[in-house]
């Protein structure tokens, strides 16, 4: 994870090529230029482990599937990066049998290094990490993100940022989901929810706030599932509020779409 922080740096101070994935979906040569770090890197100490990472896919189709998988995001925050706004980071996470047991997040731009170890904790730069005691949404600071495709479905995304505007305290919208994901582990967001995320998005800051004494749930308050594409992190405190608060707008968006 340094590394990639030393080349994500020194791309800021050179230069980059910038290329489209999609409409809005920017790909960098220097998301490419960590994930082939990152994949040589894990290749040569762990040749039997399975990868999956954002810019180049998963393991070779057909190969025989490894009980170690190393999830990882090489640039998480592009727009930001591409852009030259300081929040961005890269995110990296061991899976053993399909669960998350090891996590790494750094952000260059601060130097802050979070990490994480199922029933070991969680840690900034070595300090432990708890999260915040709030325990009331209008008193909470909360954070969400919005999918490329925000486009085509923002109608219902903002309106649901809306809503919570006027429950809580504040909302914010960052553009780095590893980053939410920290921050509330940290104590700096009570909560973060988002939806048509991948797991590259979500496996290390998971287990992350999970470790700090957080809780990662489904945006409908079921078990976390990496796969599933949504969630809801917080420090467990507001938990309840935020899941009924998104299933009182969604009852109500969809009476609305009836009407």
């Amino acid at each position: 994870m340094l590394r990639a922080g030393d080349i994500q740096r020194a791309g800021q101070e050179s230069g980059f090529r910038v290329d489209k994935k999609g409409r809005i979906d920017l790909v960098t040569e220097v998301d490419l230029a960590c994930e082939r770090m990152c994949r040589e890197t894990l290749a040569d100490r762990f040749p039997d482990h399975d990868i999956l990472a954002e810019e180049l896919g998963g393991s070779a189709p057909g190969s025989a599937p490894s009980r170690f998988r190393w999830v990882f995001d090489p640039l998480d925050g592009t727009t930001n990066y591409a852009h030259g706004l300081p929040i961005y980071c890269s995110s990296l996470a061991l899976e053993i049998d399909g669960r998350a047991e090891v996590a790494a997040i750094y952000d260059p731009t601060r130097k802050e290094l979070f990490t994480g170890e199922r029933g070991e904790g969680a840690y900034l730069n070595g300090r432990a990490l708890r999260v915040s005691q709030t325990d009331a949404l209008i008193d909470s600071l909360l954070v969400t993100g919005f999918p490329y495709t925000v486009h085509e479905r923002g109608g219902e995304l903002v309106a649901l940022f809306g809503y919570f505007l006027s429950r809580a305290r504040a909302v914010r919208r960052l553009g780095s989901a590893a980053l939410d994901l920290c921050y509330v582990a940290a104590g700096r967001f009570e909560a973060f929810w988002e939806q048509h995320l991948h797991p590259w998005d979500v496996a290390a800051g998971a287990l992350i706030v999970d470790e700090a004494g957080g809780r990662v749930t489904g945006m409908d308050g079921g078990p976390f599932d990496p796969a599933a594409a949504h969630l809801i992190a917080s420090n467990g405190h507001v938990h309840r509020e935020v899941v009924d608060a998104i299933a009182d707008f969604r009852a109500e968006h969809a009476k609305k779409q009836l009407s």
